[in-house]
């Protein structure tokens, strides 16, 4: 049975372990609320997993210590697993998706774990451990659905309360809901008062769906590139945290949670994963009641893959109206693209790319698709250079995309 007691033992063990990360205040992400970040993206291994994985394995017998341990994740807890487990002389074998980011693959590997790619998603990695576990014997280390993995995650709820002993609320991402089960159970166990809101993508909104609707339950396709958060069951013993610690559970789009990143970057020179970052997208979003509140967003992680954060980026700028991309049907004749250059000019925009296109077969052999990538200030501009191209007889066919 998870107490309060094992969270402050949880704490003590991981004391010289896991980083008590910054609370950092960011006036610039937010003026609707007095917004803080729980910097757990700056943790060892980049992630908050390696609280609850580490206590879980402190926590062995002998016997079970020289089995081994097995692990299943999209990244984060095998990390984490990996971390403890070599530091405590422990083998460790952790199954992943095969689409996992190649730099959380590379990082578990190089942190001492064996690891076993698997086709399919986070579920599919999960049967792959359950069945070496029963062939090896080793004992299976939970990402989400264990009582001392929770324990550990909830140090961050005792550690939120110390920092900011009058917050009004905490913003926390939920996949399997480990993380928010221990950090509600911490913090409504010490102050009541304090609100717990939870944000899953909407790819992926299995504890939103279990919640909202009183009903356990798993999904049949779960689709976002917040991997950490990509799950299609949430855990049992999670589900019943939930259900009496937190106060709601909302969801984020893709293009909220990019856009979200981005401003992570920019106001706050912080790199967030996906999952990381969906409780800024809440809060920058107004999917909670959290108006002039002292609220806390936890971002759980930072192992973002690069190749990703690119497409990140782009979607991020073109979700804050920093970037547009437009299509205008020209007739094919002298003059034309200098007047179009003129209004972007003239509206303060800058042009990054142009493709001059004649070929569409949809178009009169006389006319063209002229297609530009723009940086803009915002959406309002984008609208400014709109209603300029309008106004001067230029036909828009395609607007952002």
């Amino acid at each position: 049975m998870l107490t309060l007691d094992k969270i402050y033992h949880a704490a003590f063990v991981l004391k010289d372990v896991a980083r008590k990360t910054d609370l950092i205040e960011a006036p610039r992400l937010s003026k609707d609320c007095q917004l803080y970040l729980k910097t757990e993206n700056l943790q060892v291994t980049g992630s908050f997993k390696v609280r609850g994985a580490y206590y879980k394995i402190s926590q062995l017998s002998k016997e079970e210590s020289d089995k081994g341990v097995i692990a299943c994740s999209a990244g984060n807890h095998a990390q984490g697993v990996a971390l403890a487990a070599t530091r405590r002389g422990i083998k460790s074998i952790v199954c992943m998706p095969d689409g996992a980011p190649i730099m959380k693959v590379e990082n578990t590997k190089n942190l001492g774990a064996e690891v076993c790619l698997v086709p399919g998603t986070y579920d599919d990695a999960h049967d792959k451990a359950v069945e070496l576990q029963e062939e090896t014997g080793m004992t299976f280390i939970h990402p989400y659905d264990d009582e001392q993995v929770i324990a550990g995650q909830g140090t961050i709820g005792l550690e939120i309360l110390d920092q900011l002993p009058d917050v009004d609320a905490v913003i926390v991402p939920v996949g399997g809901g480990g993380l928010i089960s221990g950090v509600a159970f911490a913090i409504k166990s010490l102050k009541p008062d304090v609100k717990v809101y939870g944000v899953q993508a909407e790819g992926a909104p299995s504890m939103y769906r279990s919640l909202h609707e009183h009903k356990y339950q798993t999904l049949s396709a779960v689709s976002t590139f917040a991997d950490g958060i990509q799950v299609k069951t949430p855990g049992e013993l999670t589900y019943k945290l939930c259900e009496e610690y937190v106060d709601d559970i909302v969801t984020v789009t893709e293009d909220e949670t990019a856009a979200a990143i981005l401003s992570l970057m920019e106001n706050q020179k912080l790199v967030a994963e996906g999952a990381g970052a969906v409780p800024v997208a809440a809060a920058l979003f107004h999917k909670l009641p959290i108006e002039g509140k002292k609220v806390v967003c936890l971002v759980s992680g930072g192992n973002i893959d690069v190749n990703i954060l690119n497409r990140v980026i782009t979607r991020g700028l073109v979700m804050s109206g920093r970037k547009a991309n437009l299509t205008i049907a020209l007739e094919d004749k002298p003059g034309q693209l200098q007047q179009v250059a003129d209004i972007v000019s003239r509206c303060g925009s800058n042009v990054v790319s142009v493709l001059h296109d004649g070929s569409d077969p949809n178009m009169p052999i006389s006319s063209c698709f002229l297609k530009l990538t723009l940086e803009t200030r915002d959406n309002a501009q984008i609208e400014q250079i709109r209603q300029e191209l309008t106004k001067a007889g230029f036909q828009l066919v395609a607007e952002r995309v």
